[in-house]
């Protein structure tokens, strides 16, 4: 990554912030100052939940802009977490799924990825970076100590999903946490991050924070104060949930019987449990705009908020789960406030992961190769028309694999077993009705040729490809 200072001017006169000056760059007059940059991600937090949590939608929907289009490519977690560390596509970073010998953090090593990571290129854009939380699924793989490269401080959570007795590898050195009210996780993670903001705040280098709850990925264990905190609230019964004709759908889906009444009750409690595990989360964003505020930082800050899939909760008979190319696998919440961003705008622009690793670079004033794209122009509301018309949804390996192209109003997808889907999302937003045996062939082969463009692409070949009207 190469440091350039005039493409962080320029960026800062893009969102409109005229970047002030810490103290202790004082002697210099004619240093730019670099935005912080926070990354939050949550683990399965599906998009419809995150505006259940008042906090996320107080402090960083209505003072922000909120992607009514975002996604991941691989609706899985350490493909998805690889995609957003390097802003490659699963083709491209050969991560496939959470576990080796195709996935998982050993394959994320033995490709050599930590050592391109945008924690790497921040750093060497002059960032204090710290990472906390939920790294890749298979850390540490019997180093319990091992801190990858690119992280000055590094708070990485270890034991999996447990939000009582587990360990953290705190900078190098293994803690050990118990089975008491203030062991719990999330509260944990919240803390280690106010104190990093008011210890970084000071220091004349702009700060980028990875912060990864595992929230509110199973077992979603609430904090005590928040048990029963949803209990009162609304079955989810989107029109996908429990779909009853199911005949257009892969083999897959045929196959699946209709919910039941006991395995509905099952699915509701579970949502309710998700969402009051992700109040903690919801506090815990409160605290951070506390903490920048307090140190007054906030407006020097972008927050961006997202998740690492989707999940399933009974869509298209779906009972729980992800790594489906379906909107609700794969569409996920992305909320971002910050300098020059306005306040309370809806987006429909297209996004993907890809996209987080050339932003956050683009708002450093640095050069990052990725698949991806820097989404500044669309945080500054630009209104050029000249964006992406489609993404890639990809899931490489096994018989229920598939390779997908979603477009702006439209989606088809080619399973690794030879059936396929086709929406078109304007008439049919829930994915009700494959189209694939009785669209117009035109329209098929557009998109099938698109899908292959986007197949095998890297770098700018992804985003000519991704452009192709």
């Amino acid at each position: 990554m190469v440091l350039a200072c005039s493409v962080a001017f320029l960026v800062g006169g893009l969102l409109g912030f005229a970047p002030a000056q810490k103290e202790a760059k004082a002697q210099s007059s004619t240093t730019t100052e670099q935005p912080n940059i926070i990354f939050v991600l949550t683990d399965d937090l599906d998009y419809a939940s995150a505006f259940k949590m008042p906090q996320i939608t107080s402090l960083l929907a209505d003072q922000g802009i909120s992607f009514e289009e975002n996604f991941v490519s691989h609706s899985v977690c350490c493909p998805s977490r690889s995609t957003d560390l390097t802003g490659l596509y699963d083709h491209n970073h050969n991560v496939l799924s959470n576990k080796p010998p195709d996935g998982g953090f050993q394959k994320f090593v033995s490709e050599g990825h930590e050592e391109n990571t945008i924690g790497v290129g921040l750093q060497e854009a002059g960032y204090q970076t710290a990472f906390f939380g939920k790294y890749l699924n298979g850390y540490p793989a019997g180093d319990p100590i091992h801190v990858p490269p690119g992280w000055d401080e590094w708070y990485g959570k270890l034991n999996g999903q447990r939000l009582y007795d587990y360990e953290i590898n705190e900078n190098g050195e293994e803690v050990s946490y118990g089975s008491e009210t203030e062991d719990f996780y999330t509260d944990v993670l919240a803390g280690q991050t106010a104190d990093f903001v008011q210890r970084a705040a000071p220091n004349s280098e702009p700060f980028f924070m990875y912060v990864a709850p595992t929230a509110p990925h199973g077992p979603a264990t609430p904090a005590e104060r928040h048990e029963g905190a949803f209990s009162e609230e609304e079955p989810y019964r989107p029109p996908s949930y429990n779909e009853e004709d199911v005949s257009d759908k892969p083999s897959q889906i045929q196959d699946t019987e209709r919910i039941s009444e006991e395995e509905a009750s099952t699915i509701d409690d579970y949502y309710r449990q998700r969402l009051e595990s992700m109040l903690a989360v919801d506090e815990m964003v409160g605290s951070l705009v506390q903490e920048l505020e307090s140190a007054g930082e906030l407006d020097n800050t972008f927050i961006f908020f997202t998740s690492d899939n989707g999940f399933e909760q009974g869509e298209h008979r779906l009972q729980k789960g992800k790594n489906q190319a379906y909107e609700e696998s794969s569409r996920v919440p992305l909320l971002v406030r910050g300098p020059g961003v306005p306040a309370g705008v809806k987006t429909e622009k297209l996004a993907v992961n890809t996209d987080f690793a050339p932003t956050f670079a683009d708002l450093a004033g640095a050069e990052f190769p990725a698949d991806g794209r820097s989404l500044v122009p669309v945080l500054a509301r630009n209104q050029d028309p000249s964006w992406r018309t489609s993404i890639l949804l990809e899931r490489l390996p096994s018989q229920r694999g598939y390779q997908a192209i979603r477009t702006e109003t439209h989606k088809y997808v080619e399973y690794n077993n030879g059936e396929k889907e086709l929406y078109d999302l304007m008439a049919d937003p829930y994915e009700l009705k494959s189209l694939h045996e009785t669209a117009d062939p035109a329209l098929l082969e557009d998109l099938k040729a698109k899908l292959e463009a986007l197949k095998s692409c890297s770098e700018e070949g992804c985003q000519e490809a991704e452009d192709t009207p």
